[in-house]
């Protein structure tokens, strides 16, 4: 009696949350399965994201600055992305508040504009704003779509609770679809509902658990001091000593080094100082594709002293296993750690979560259906 009562009681929690969450899961879960291949599709529709290669040196990034500023004026210049010999140079201006955020595409080798976009605009920039943020404005939907996700994950553990079988017999129906001819389709509609809740259980799970380090603050803390970590996760620009005397084209200078230090990395980003007193950041990514192995650099901009940082994002080297699956953390919910093929199986699992609501739905209104039918 007291496990049925209290199987009652989760199934109505269960039954309210899913109605209350179902329509913001399907949204999520579908713009999540849409923007997965973002990557690919622009690289095959956008011929000005590559170059031809030329056997010459790229050009310096202050040239390229300078080309930049002429095509996004008094913005900042976030960052300048080297992305190797046949892709084009991203010069990106970025912003918060005001909010903006464009690229300006180069031609490395020669300095030619090839293409400037503003990143707000387009198909997968809507995609990604209904994913994060539902399409309200981004403080109030950043909450509402965490909110969601936490529900989500509720509704996993305890959907998990109800699969559960009461013996072998019940145990048979529930790990594979075995219709027999003539089984209604309220029959076939639960089956879907339970059986592919509980073969995306676990890849939903890390979906739910990924998307909330970034939904909520106190989730990331939580979840990294669980793991281990000690690094602090607010991300802080070492301070340069402003003096009167500087080196000479000091972005150059360290552009070079990165590129002596990383001879073999698919890209090296590098940061004008955006004031007196910040640092030049500069970092180097080793795969194409992922970012939880990029290493991230900080120098003075008055004497190149490179500066030590006490946040997540340093020298991969220093990192510890908590900091790595912190890092990991873009890579494992896009499914990006395992290449195309993760993609694909986040893609797939992505589109069965969505599917969950609708199911679960329907269940609810033909049992509310049968309950009103007038005997």
């Amino acid at each position: 009696m007291k496990n049925n009562t209290l199987k009652k009681a989760i199934l109505k929690i269960h039954l309210w949350l899913g109605l209350s969450s179902g329509v913001l899961v399907f949204i999520i879960a579908i713009t999540g399965s849409l923007y997965a291949f973002q990557e690919e599709i622009q690289d095959y529709t956008d011929e000005y994201r590559f170059v031809t290669k030329q056997e010459k040196p790229f050009l310096l990034p202050t040239q390229l600055e300078e080309i930049a500023r002429k095509e996004i004026p008094n913005k900042v210049l976030h960052a300048i992305k080297y992305n190797g010999s046949v892709k084009s140079v991203e010069a990106i201006f970025f912003h918060y508040e005001p909010s903006y955020h464009y690229i300006v595409y180069l031609n490395p080798y020669t300095g030619e504009v090839l293409e400037k976009t503003n990143m707000e605009d387009g198909f997968f920039n809507f995609i990604l704003d209904g994913h994060f943020y539902l399409w309200l404005p981004h403080e109030i939907g950043q909450t509402v779509t965490a909110s969601a996700t936490l529900v989500f994950l509720i509704l996993l553990i305890t959907g998990m609770i109800l699969w559960y079988p009461k013996n072998k017999n019940a145990a048979k129906q529930r790990f594979w679809f075995k219709w027999k001819k003539g089984l209604k389709w309220k029959r076939k509609n639960y089956d879907l509902h339970n059986i592919t809740g509980l073969y995306v259980l676990i890849i939903a799970l890390i979906f739910a658990i990924t998307g909330l380090v970034w939904g909520f603050q106190w989730f990331a803390y939580s979840y990294y001091t669980v793991l281990g970590g000690e690094k602090s996760l607010v991300y802080e620009d070492p301070i340069s000593t402003i003096k009167t005397k500087k080196v000479d084209k000091p972005l150059d200078q360290i552009w070079t080094l990165m590129q002596k230090e990383y001879p073999k990395a698919k890209s090296i980003e590098v940061h004008p100082p955006e004031s007196a007193n910040s640092s030049i950041a500069a970092n180097a990514n080793p795969e194409e594709g992922t970012y939880w192995k990029i290493d991230y650099r900080y120098f003075d901009q008055y004497n190149l002293e490179e500066q030590k940082v006490d946040h997540l994002y340093g020298r991969y080297k220093e990192a510890k296993i908590a900091d790595k699956l912190l890092l990991l953390n873009y890579d494992i919910h896009t499914g990006a750690v395992f290449g195309i093929a993760g993609k694909i199986f986040a893609f797939l699992i992505s589109l069965l979560i969505a599917s969950l609501p609708i199911t679960g739905c329907y269940i609810w209104w033909g049992r509310n259906r049968k309950s009103n039918v007038k005997i």
